[in-house]
């Protein structure tokens, strides 16, 4: 892989709500750093619903000599409210590009399922839901696609009026996206249970179509059985309109599932000849890790992050700066990058 990397959540927003409350600029700074040198990236994926939060980060991650895929994420927008967003995100990331930084932008992640008015469903749980009903989906796929490169047709003209870089889109499998408006080929692919057995058919299929091929999201939760699950590991979690609260019953810990997931899924993007990967995620801010007391406050065990957010800000025992400790994927990662 010509591209090593990760995605670094700058906070995802809701009806006016940040996941991430904190952003403070010389921690993300020092994150960044330990993404940099002992991840062994070298690129990142800054994502976010904040235009402001994000550039903030993708101007430390280039100030670090990181490739920025620069990555507004509309969460429950409608198409003018995404189209706003991505005018000035371009802006702020061309100003970027042309300090000499290396910027790719990514136009949105999965709207289909982030938002309104492409698949049946008034909030996103309800559209996410339909992926485990294989007969809807088949159902809606025409009409789901369709609707989606219409959108992306204008969404592309908007973002290259502000920025001269390359572009691409963070898309699920069902939206059969049209590519030939963008300058890579990005998905977010996950291998659950009922797909292991075509997962390294459907990679090296992916990397036939000429152009280089990203995978934007992968990743698993860290509890036992979660992989089997892929992109569905956080349906355990049951939340509140202000966010996550707590899981649905007990779970066992398993972060040594976490990393042979993770390792796995490398092994075969490498061997299916995909140009640049980013690990789903760096750390899930408000999936706290506690400890101590009931497991299912544990939302950790949920989080697909790669390090375990502790509350309170009680400092790590690895890096006692940051709220925070690795965990086993952590370690995995850093030696695959290392010696890959």
């Amino acid at each position: 892989m010509r591209t090593k990397g990760i995605s670094y959540d700058t906070g995802f927003v809701r009806n006016g709500s940040y996941s991430r409350t904190r952003f403070d600029p010389k921690e993300v700074e020092r994150e960044l750093r330990i993404i940099r040198d002992d991840l062994h990236c070298n690129a990142v994926r800054i994502m976010g619903g904040d235009p402001d939060r994000i550039e903030r980060a993708a101007g430390s991650a280039a100030d670090l000599g990181l490739e920025v895929w620069f990555s507004p994420y509309p969460l429950e927008l409608a198409a003018e409210e995404m189209l706003a967003l991505f005018a000035d995100c371009a802006e702020r990331a061309e100003r970027l590009r042309r300090r000499g930084a290396e910027v790719v932008f990514v136009a949105g992640a999965e709207l289909s399922l982030m938002n309104p008015g492409f698949l049946p469903g008034d909030s996103t749980e309800e559209r996410v839901a339909l992926l485990g009903r294989p007969e809807l989906v088949r159902e809606h796929v025409g009409a789901v696609s369709g609707r989606v490169n219409e959108f992306l047709g204008k969404a592309v003209a908007t973002v290259r009026e502000h920025f001269g870089g390359r572009v691409t889109y963070a898309a699920v499998p069902l939206e059969r996206v049209d590519w030939a408006p963008f300058d890579l080929v990005s998905l977010d692919l996950y291998r659950s249970a009922e797909i292991a057995d075509r997962f390294a058919d459907g990679v090296r299929d992916l990397t036939a179509q000429g152009k280089p091929v990203a995978i934007t999201e992968f990743g698993s939760a860290g509890y036992r059985g979660a992989g089997d699950r892929g992109a569905l590991g956080l349906d355990i979690v049951e939340y509140a309109p202000e966010g996550p609260v707590r899981l649905n019953g007990n779970y066992e810990r398993d972060e040594a599932g976490q990393a042979d997931y993770l390792r796995e899924l490398l092994e075969a993007f490498d061997a299916g000849g995909i140009d640049a990967t980013f690990v789903f995620t760096f750390a899930l801010h408000d999936h706290v890790h506690r400890p101590d007391g009931d497991p299912r406050d544990d939302l950790d065990l949920a989080s697909y992050g790669i390090v375990k957010v502790y509350e309170d800000r009680r400092p790590g025992s690895v890096y006692p700066d940051l709220p925070w400790d690795p965990k086993q994927a952590f370690t995995t990662l850093a030696d695959y990058h290392h010696n890959h």
